[in-house]
C-alpha cells in the first residue's frame, strides 16, 4: 500500500454495471440484505418472461440421492442462463399442503456409528420438482421442500390508451439501465415508442420499502406503474396442491392503498403509496397513473404490520447516505497501477462482490446460495455456506451486516439441541439445510456433513477480534459452549486418537455414496481441533476453567492421511482421494490458520497436485478463492492470484457480478463471491506482512482490521 489513500469513489464506480440491452442474465438487484427485487432493463420487473428459468434438456430425473447431475463437457456461455425477477425477503416464507401430513420420523433411516444405531433423516429422493418421486420419499421430499420462500410481488411498467402493451424488451430503443453502486439506485433511460422515459428505483436501508421514480411525457398517454401479485414460481411436486391465495384492499387515505395478502397460512402486509392516483384495482393488481411528468410510487412490505412508507426522496437520500457509508467506512483494495491485463477484471469482481453480498447476504438470518435473487435448493439456506457468505465482513471491517444473522443461531439453538439428543448426542447439532425455524431438512447428503458445525465458533471469533467486549463474550458464548459440546461427544476414541465418522461425508461430496464406511476427512479434523481450541480460549477470555474434555479433543485429534505420492489424502478410508468436487483437503491449511495437525511441505505438494490433477468441470465458484487461501498461507501470492483467475466454466462472472454455476437452475451463487473477498482479504494481510506480488501486478488496500485470521 502506498501513503496516498484510496480514492474510493473512482475505484467503485468505474465497476458500476451497465446494459445497453437486454438478455436474460443482465438484472440489477437493490435491497438491505432483508429484502431485495431484481430489475430488468426496464428498470423495473416488467418483462418476466424474458428472464425465467429455462430447463437444462441434459438433466436427468432422478430418484436416488439430492445431488446434482452431471453437467454437459461444452464450456458455459451467457446465454445457457437466466435471472428471474423475484422480490424476496428474509422474514416472507411459505409452505404447501400435501397429499397428507408428513413426519419427520418418516424420513429417518438407521445407520451404524460408534456408539450404536443413530437415526439420520436420509429420506429424500429429489432435488427439484417434477422429479419422479416414490411414494415411500414423499415426506422427506415435502419436509425438503417447505416452507421455502415468498415471492413478495412485482413492480412493472404497464400502458394503456393507444400506447402498446409492454410484452417484450425489444420494445425498449436506446437502452441505458445502470447501477450506482456508491448510491444504490438503479437508473434506466431509454425510448419506448421513440418517446425518453426515465426509472429510479431504490430500497430503503432501514425499512423494508421499496421505492421507483418514473419520468416521461407518456405518462399523459397511459404509461404507468403496476404493483403485481404473481403467482408462487417454484414448480409443486405431484404430491403438492397448488397454494390457496387471497388478496383483501384497503384504501384508507386517497393516494395510499393496503393490501393483506395470504398464501397459504402465511400472511404479508403490502402498502402502497403514490404522488399520482389509483387507476384500477384488481385483486391482484394495483395500477397507478398520473397526468404529469413524473411518477413515484413506494412500496412497503412486512410480516403483520408496516408503517406508511417513505415518500420517495427521503428513500433515495437515506439509500444514498447508507452506501456512501458502506464505501467510505471500511476496507478498500485496489490492483490500480498493475500492469497484467487481468487485473481490471479481478478488481472488478472485488467490487462488485461488496455489493451483492451486502444485498443478499446481509439480513437477519443466514442467506440462501441464491440470496434474495430467487429460490434455489427449495429456497432454504445452508448452514455449510454461512461462512463463505458472511465471514468477509468482519475482515473488511463491516462485521456489523455478519452480526445481523447471529441472533438466528439463539433462535435455533433450541432445534439444534434436540437434533443432537435425538442422536444421543450432547450440545447442538446444526443441520447442513434449513429455514427459520432450524429444522433439519431430510436429504441423502446434507444430514451427514458435519463441515458446518463449527462455523459458529469462527464466525464470533472473527466477529471477536474486529470489535473485542466482554460484553460480546457473554452474549454469544452459549452458541460456543453448545457447539463445542457436541463436537466434543461426537468423536471416537480409537487407538489413542479421536476421529470422525462413520457415517460422514466431507464437505467433498464426491464421497457422498459412501457415507456408511467414510471417515477422517482431513479438513474437518483440522476444523475440529481448531475450533475446540478457539472454544477454550474463549473459556480464558471469561474467566472461566478450561474444558478438559475440548482440550483433549482438540490435542488428540487423529492426524489426517497421507498418500503414498506425500500429498494428504481426501480421508482415512478407501478411496484415499477423489479428484472430483471440492478439493476440501486445501481448506485445512488457508481457511483454517496453519495448526499442529498439517505439514506446510506436505500441503503444499496436494496444492500442486489439485491445480495439475484435478476435474475442473466437477468444482463449483468457490473452489478457485480456496485455492487462493490455501497458496496465501503458503505465502505464494502468484499462485493465489493465479487460482482467482483459473478459466473454468465455473469461475465467470458477468456483468452484474454474479457467478453463474448449473444451467436451468443455478445461475447465481453468493458463496463464489463471498469467498473471494475472504481470500483477498488474506491476500491483502499477506501482502502487509512483506509476501511479494508477481511480476505485472499492484495491490493497494486500506482500512482492513489488524487482527484478523
Amino acid at each position: 500500500m502506498t501513503p496516498a489513500g484510496i480514492d474510493r469513489r473512482a475505484l467503485v464506480t468505474r465497476h458500476n454495471p451497465v446494459f445497453r440491452a437486454a438478455h436474460p442474465v443482465d438484472v440489477l438487484t437493490v435491497g438491505n440484505g432483508d429484502i431485495a427485487m431484481t430489475v430488468d432493463v426496464s428498470g423495473l420487473q416488467t418483462f418476466p418472461a424474458h428472464h425465467e428459468l429455462r430447463p437444462d434438456p441434459s438433466r436427468v430425473p432422478h430418484t436416488g440421492m439430492d445431488g446434482l447431475p452431471p453437467q454437459r463437457s461444452r464450456p458455459f456461455a451467457k446465454d445457457d442462463f437466466q435471472i428471474p425477477l423475484r422480490t424476496q425477503s428474509s422474514w416472507g416464507w411459505y409452505a404447501t399442503r400435501g397429499r397428507r401430513d408428513y413426519r419427520m420420523d418418516e424420513t429417518m433411516t438407521s445407520y451404524a456409528s460408534h456408539r450404536g444405531a443413530v437415526a439420520y433423516p436420509d429420506r429424500m429422493g429429489l432435488l427439484r420438482a417434477g422429479d419422479a418421486i416414490p411414494e415411500e420419499l414423499e415426506a422427506g421430499a415435502w419436509l425438503s421442500f417447505n416452507p421455502r420462500r415468498l415471492h413478495l410481488g412485482r413492480l412493472t411498467l404497464d400502458t394503456s390508451g393507444d400506447l402498446a402493451p409492454l410484452t417484450e424488451p425489444a420494445q425498449l430503443g436506446d437502452v441505458r439501465t445502470a447501477l450506482d453502486l456508491y448510491s444504490g439506485l438503479a437508473t434506466a433511460r431509454y425510448l419506448f415508442e421513440g418517446v425518453p422515459v426515465v426509472v429510479r428505483t431504490a430500497v430503503d436501508p432501514e425499512s423494508d420499502t421499496l421505492a421507483v421514480r418514473i419520468e416521461s411525457d407518456l405518462l399523459r398517454r397511459g404509461l404507468g406503474i403496476a404493483w403485481v401479485f404473481d403467482d408462487q414460481k417454484d414448480d409443486l411436486t405431484a404430491f403438492e396442491h397448488p397454494p390457496r391465495e387471497t388478496v383483501r384492499w384497503e384504501r384508507p387515505e386517497p393516494r395510499r392503498w393496503t393490501a393483506v395478502r395470504a398464501v397459504e397460512s402465511s400472511e404479508y402486509v403490502v402498502e402502497l403509496t403514490t404522488t399520482g392516483s389509483l387507476e384500477s384495482a384488481e385483486d391482484r393488481r394495483v395500477r397507478f397513473t398520473t397526468d404529469r411528468g413524473t411518477l413515484d410510487v413506494a412500496v412497503a412490505l412486512g410480516e403483520t404490520s408496516v408503517a406508511p412508507p417513505k415518500g420517495v426522496d427521503a428513500v433515495f437520500d437515506a439509500a444514498a447516505r447508507w452506501w456512501s457509508s458502506f464505501w467510505e467506512s471500511a476496507a478498500a483494495l485496489s490492483f490500480e497501477g498493475s500492469t497484467d491485463p487481468r487485473a481490471p477484471e479481478l478488481e472488478r469482481r472485488v467490487v462488485l462482490s461488496q455489493y451483492l453480498t451486502a444485498v443478499n447476504c446481509a439480513g437477519a438470518s443466514p442467506p440462501q446460495e441464491s440470496g434474495l435473487v430467487y429460490n434455489t435448493w427449495n429456497g432454504k439456506f445452508h448452514l455449510e455456506m454461512h461462512w463463505l457468505h458472511g465471514a468477509h465482513f468482519p475482515m473488511w471491517g463491516r462485521g456489523h451486516l455478519l452480526e445481523r444473522s447471529i441472533g438466528w443461531y439463539h433462535k435455533a439453538l433450541p432445534a439444534a439441541r434436540a437434533t443432537a439428543a435425538r442422536q444421543g448426542y450432547r450440545g447442538a447439532r446444526w443441520p447442513k439445510q434449513t429455514d427459520l425455524s432450524g429444522r433439519e431438512s431430510p436429504s441423502s447428503i446434507g444430514a451427514f456433513l458435519i463441515w458446518q458445525q463449527p462455523h459458529i465458533i469462527y464466525l464470533l471469533e472473527l466477529l471477536y477480534r474486529e470489535r473485542p467486549s466482554s460484553a460480546f463474550l457473554e452474549e454469544h458464548y452459549v452458541l460456543v459452549e453448545a457447539t463445542a459440546a457436541f463436537m466434543a461427544d461426537f468423536v471416537a476414541e480409537v487407538d489413542g486418537c479421536f476421529e470422525l465418522g462413520p457415517p460422514v461425508i466431507p464437505a467433498q461430496e464426491s464421497y457422498m455414496g459412501r457415507r456408511s464406511t467414510n471417515a477422517n476427512p482431513t479438513f474437518e479434523l483440522s476444523y475440529w481441533a481448531w475450533a475446540l481450541r478457539v472454544a477454550n480460549r474463549w473459556r480464558e477470555r471469561l474467566q472461566r476453567e478450561q474444558s478438559a474434555r475440548w482440550e483433549d479433543v482438540s490435542r488428540r485429534m487423529r492426524s489426517p492421511a497421507r498418500l503414498e505420492d506425500g500429498t494428504y489424502a481426501a480421508l482415512s478410508t478407501p478411496p484415499y482421494l477423489l479428484r472430483t468436487d471440492h478439493p476440501s483437503m486445501l481448506m485445512a491449511y488457508g481457511w483454517l490458520p496453519p495448526g499442529p495437525l498439517i505439514d506446510k511441505g506436505l500441503m503444499e505438494a496436494t496444492f500442486d497436485g489439485v491445480r495439475q490433477n484435478w476435474d475442473p468441470q466437477s468444482t463449483w465458484g468457490w473452489d478457485y478463492p480456496i485455492l487462493a487461501m490455501t497458496a496465501t498461507e503458503l505465502g505464494d501470492l502468484g499462485r493465489a492470484i493465479e487460482s482467482l483467475l483459473v478459466d473454468s466454466p465455473k469461475n465467470v462472472f458477468v456483468a452484474n457480478g454474479h457467478n453463474p454455476q448449473m444451467r436451468g437452475f443455478l445461475s447465481v451463487y453468493l458463496p463464489s463471491n463471498g469467498a473471494l473477498l475472504a481470500a483477498v482479504a488474506r491476500m491483502a494481510r499477506a501482502h502487509s506482512r512483506g509476501h511479494d506480488l508477481p511480476t505485472g501486478w499492484a495491490m493497494r488496500w486500506e482500512g482492513f482490521p489488524p487482527d484478523s485470521f
